[in-house]
């Protein structure tokens, strides 16, 4: 596309240097070059706000699936623990021997 851009650029260039005779042809050449140029910035922007919408998109199912790693390694770790039971106290005469 750029390539395009530059190659209407010059023809304008050429054109225009060529005097009043083809000041049409010229007017015509620079009116495509910035028809060109336009389309070659709005499929840039297209293509940015695509990527920008993939990345975030990226993101966000990275994270939640982060946060869900994180969930299921704390029910885990729950699970594991063994239940708080207090020891039996052991009796005062037990103690004392």
């Amino acid at each position: 596309m750029t390539k395009t851009v530059l190659i209407a650029a010059a023809l304008a260039l050429a054109l225009a240097g060529c005097g009043d005779s083809n000041k049409a042809a010229a007017d015509k050449a620079a009116a495509a070059t910035k028809e060109a140029a336009d389309k070659a910035a709005a499929a840039t922007k297209e293509a940015a706000d695509k990527a920008a919408a993939a990345t975030k998109e990226a993101a966000d199912k990275a994270a939640a699936a982060t946060k869900e790693a994180a969930d299921k390694a704390a029910d885990s770790m729950k699970a594991a623990a063994p239940a708080a039971t207090p020891a039996p106290a052991a009796p005062a005469d037990a103690a004392k021997k």
